[in-house]
């Protein structure tokens, strides 16, 4: 359930290929930036290099105030508003929106993907038609700065990674103000409440709920 098998159709952002490399989606984070550093040339005739390795899509809209950190990818008929933080080592695909103070580093946001306003997306992958809530962020580092661990029930995945953020699947909605601690992986189809506080691995087709309680999502 939290494989990149699991979580993730590849067919929606342009590193599929990159992340055929590997089983875990948290394996992937630490080549990111030589990811787009390889990808970027290759682009085709629609992608502009607007300044060193910054490579946005034609059709995209960046407004005059956001931040493009290098490396980065933007894609096509995605906008970028007012305010957005572009650290670097950020593939955002297709139809996205990196929305007001929006801070993102070191991410792979699939097509579709939505963050609106004031999120933090760090050291995460989120997956098609993701959406991050207002407010909600991605907490990366443990408190005790030791490496993340990602709890499975009684299973522990170590993953020998300091900086290890969230992975949601495709569909994955994330209530406002919510904070996904460090090595948090939700499954497809899946939501968590407004001012959650969520970790560990939630199966797909799950409902996160205030006080941690995990139910089914009935799908129609």
């Amino acid at each position: 359930m939290y494989t990149i098998k699991d979580l993730y159709d590849l067919d929606h952002t342009i590193a599929k290929d990159y992340l055929l490399q590997f089983t875990y989606p948290w394996e992937a984070l630490k080549g990111i930036k030589d990811e787009i550093l390889r990808l970027g040339p290759s682009l085709p005739e629609d992608y502009e290099e607007i300044s060193e390795h910054v490579w946005v899509h034609k059709t995209a809209n960046i407004f005059p105030s956001a931040y493009l950190g290098a490396p980065c990818i933007i894609g096509p008929e995605t906008e970028v508003r007012h305010g957005a933080f572009i650290r670097s080592s950020a593939i955002v695909g297709a139809n996205c929106v990196v929305g007001n103070s929006v801070e993102l580093k070191n991410v792979i946001l699939f097509d579709h993907v939505q963050t609106p306003h004031y999120n933090y997306v760090g050291d995460s992958i989120l997956g098609y038609y993701s959406h991050m809530g207002a407010g909600s962020i991605t907490s990366n580092v443990k408190s005790d700065k030791k490496l993340v661990v990602v709890h499975n029930g009684d299973e522990q995945l170590e993953t020998g990674m300091k900086k290890f953020g969230a992975m949601l699947g495709d569909h994955v909605e994330v209530g406002c103000n919510s904070v996904l601690n460090p090595g948090t992986v939700i499954g497809r189809n899946s939501n968590v409440y407004p001012t959650s506080c969520v970790r560990g691995v939630i199966k797909e087709n799950s409902i996160w709920k205030n006080n941690g309680t995990v139910v089914e999502r009935r799908i129609d």
